[in-house]
C-alpha cells in the first residue's frame, strides 16, 4: 500500500464502492440464467419451467432465480478474493453480462444446462492455457500504446452509458434508438434519487471530501428507501407499465432465507458435442464457433478492463502493463472455469472496478474487501437489493468523466492512429460491447497500416488477432454456412 500511495481506509472504501457499483449482477444474472429453459424445457435448477397445465411454474422459476443468485455471489466472492491475494490488483470478478446472455439464449436452447456450462468450463480451460503459454500476455504487449489509451477512454464512455441506462436517464425511444428518460422527459422519483446522487458526488469531489463515491451511494440509497417506504413507487414492469418506477431492484427489505448452493458442480463436459449420442461434424463445428466467440469476448473484455483499471489508478508501467500481469490474467481465466463449475456462466473482470479505483483503491486489499462483501451477500441479499441502480449509477457516470481525460494523449493528426482510436472509443458504448470496440479498432489499425505500405510496423500478433476478429464478426455467416 505504501508503494502505491494508499491506505487501509482508501482500500476499504474503494472495495465497497466497487461492490455496490456491480452488486446488481446478483439480481441481474439470475434473471438471465435462471429464467431460460434448456432444450428439454428444464430450468437450470433441473425443474420443468412449465407445470402440468402448460403454464409457467412461478415457484420453480423463483427457486431457480434464488439458486443462481446464491451461486453468483459465491463465485464472484471467491474469485475476487483470489484476484486480490494472487493478482494483488483492485479488480473484481463476476458473471459477465453479454457472456451470460450468449450462454442462456444461444447455448442452452440447443442442449441441457449442464452441457452448456460444460462448454463454459472448456472455454475457461482454453483461455487458461493461453495465459500459461504466454500468448495472452504477448498479445497485450503487441497492442500499440494509443490503442490501449483508446480502450481506456472507450470504456470510460461505456460505463458512463451503462450508468445512465441502468438509472433510466437514457432509454429506448419510440422513434429514436435512445432518448432522455420517458419520451424525452426526466420523470419519477427514482430519477430524483439519481440526480441527488450525481450532484452530491460532484459537490463532494470538488470540495475534495474523502469517500465521496461511497457517501453518494449511501446517501442516495437512504433517500431511495424513504421514498419507497412512503410512496410505494414499485418497479418498472416488463410490459412497460410503471415506467417511472425503479429500473430493477426495489429498495425495500425482504425476508431472509438460507442460500441454496445446489447448482455447484452440475456440469456435463462431454454431452454437448454429441447429438442423440452420436458425433456430427457440422454440430461440432457450430459449437467450436460459439465457444470461440465466448473465448474472444472474455479474452479482450479482460484486457480492456485491466488497462482501464490500471490507467485510472496510475498502476501501469512504462510499457503500459500493470504489475503482475500474468497473475491477473491467470486468475481471470480460472474465473471462467469457476463460473462454469458454479453454473453461473463465464465470470470475467468488471469494468465497474474503476469506480473503486476512482475512490482510491490501488491494491489487492480492495479486491479482498469486494470479494468479502460478495460472500456476505450470499446470506444478506436483501440488504444488497436495498441499493437500487439509481443510487449506484452516479458513480459509474462520474468515473466516465475521470477516464475520458486521457483522450488528450492521442495524436489525432495521424489517421493510422486517430481512425482506429475513434472507432474503438465510439463503438464500445454504441455497440454496448467492449469486445466490438476493440475488434473494430484493431482491424482498422491493421488495414490502414497495410494500405499505407507500412506492414513492417504491424506486430505479427496484431495480424493474428485481426484474423481472429474477422472470424468473430463473421460468426453469423459462418454458422449459417455450417448449418446449411
Amino acid at each position: 500500500m505504501t508503494k502505491r500511495r494508499s491506505t487501509v481506509g482508501r482500500e476499504v472504501r474503494g472495495g465497497l464502492v466497487t461492490f455496490f457499483a456491480m452488486a446488481y449482477i446478483i439480481a441481474l444474472n439470475p434473471l438471465i440464467i435462471g429464467t431460460v429453459p434448456d432444450m428439454n424445457g428444464n430450468l437450470i435448477s433441473g425443474a420443468p419451467m412449465l407445470d402440468a397445465a402448460g403454464n409457467v411454474d412461478g415457484a420453480a422459476v423463483g427457486l431457480s432465480i434464488a439458486m443462481v443468485a446464491a451461486a453468483t455471489a459465491l463465485i464472484a466472492g471467491l474469485m475476487t478474493v483470489i484476484m486480490g491475494v494472487v493478482g494483488r490488483f483492485p479488480m473484481a470478478i463476476a458473471s459477465g453480462l453479454g457472456l451470460n446472455a450468449l450462454v442462456a439464449y444461444t447455448l442452452a436452447p440447443q442442449m441441457t444446462w449442464p452441457q452448456a456450462m460444460g462448454l463454459v468450463v472448456w472455454e475457461g480451460i482454453i483461455i487458461t492455457i493461453l495465459v500459461l503459454t504466454g500468448f495472452r500476455t504477448a498479445v497485450f504487449k503487441a497492442v500499440p500504446p494509443p490503442l490501449r489509451t483508446a480502450i481506456s477512454v472507450g470504456i470510460g464512455l461505456f460505463i458512463a452509458f451503462i450508468g445512465l441506462v441502468n438509472a433510466g436517464v437514457i432509454r429506448k425511444g419510440a422513434g429514436t434508438p435512445v432518448t432522455l428518460g420517458v419520451d424525452g422527459n426526466l420523470m419519477g422519483w427514482p430519477i430524483v434519487v439519481f440526480l441527488v446522487g450525481i450532484f452530491l458526488l460532484v459537490t463532494l469531489h470538488v470540495l475534495k471530501v474523502k469517500g465521496a463515491m461511497l457517501i453518494s451511494i449511501i446517501s442516495a440509497t437512504v433517500l431511495a428507501i424513504i421514498l419507497e417506504a412512503t410512496l410505494a413507487i414499485g418497479g418498472q414492469a416488463v410490459d412497460g407499465s410503471n415506467p417511472t418506477g425503479w429500473s430493477l431492484n426495489v429498495p425495500s427489505l425482504t425476508s431472509f432465507s438460507m442460500p441454496d448452493l445446489g447448482l455447484l458442480g452440475r456440469v456435463d463436459m462431454i454431452g454437448a458435442f454429441f447429438v442423440d449420442g452420436k458425433f456430427q461434424l457440422a454440430h461440432f463445428l457450430a459449437l467450436v464457433v460459439l465457444v470461440f466467440s465466448l473465448l474472444l469476448a472474455d479474452f479482450f473484455d479482460t484486457m480492456g478492463t485491466m488497462v482501464a483499471v490500471g490507467s485510472e489508478g496510475d498502476l501501469l508501467d512504462g510499457d503500459g502493463m500493470p504489475p503482475r500481469t500474468t497473475e491477473i490474467l491467470l486468475v481471470d481465466s480460472l474465473g471462467a472455469v469457476a463460473g462454469g463449475l458454479g453454473s453461473v456462466s463465464s465470470t470475467t473482470s468488471y469494468v465497474e472496478s474503476t469506480a473503486g479505483v476512482g475512490e482510491g483503491a490501488r491494491t489487492g486489499l480492495a479486491s479482498v474487501v469486494t470479494g468479502a462483501a460478495f460472500l456476505l451477500a450470499i446470506f444478506l441479499a436483501p440488504l444488497v437489493n436495498l441499493v437500487p441502480f439509481e443510487a449506484a449509477s452516479p458513480v459509474l457516470v462520474f468515473v466516465g468523466f475521470l477516464m475520458i481525460s486521457q483522450v488528450t494523449d492521442i495524436d489525432w493528426t495521424k489517421p493510422e492512429i486517430g481512425i482506429p482510436v475513434f472507432l474503438t472509443i465510439i463503438l464500445m458504448p454504441f455497440a454496448y460491447s467492449i469486445t466490438v470496440g476493440i475488434g473494430a479498432g484493431f482491424l482498422a489499425y491493421v488495414f490502414i497500416r497495410l494500405i499505407k505500405g507500412e506492414w513492417r510496423k504491424i506486430h505479427p500478433l496484431m495480424c493474428v488477432v485481426a484474423g481472429m476478429f474477422v472470424v468473430y464478426f463473421a460468426q453469423g455467416v459462418i454458422l449459417g454456412l455450417i448449418n446449411g
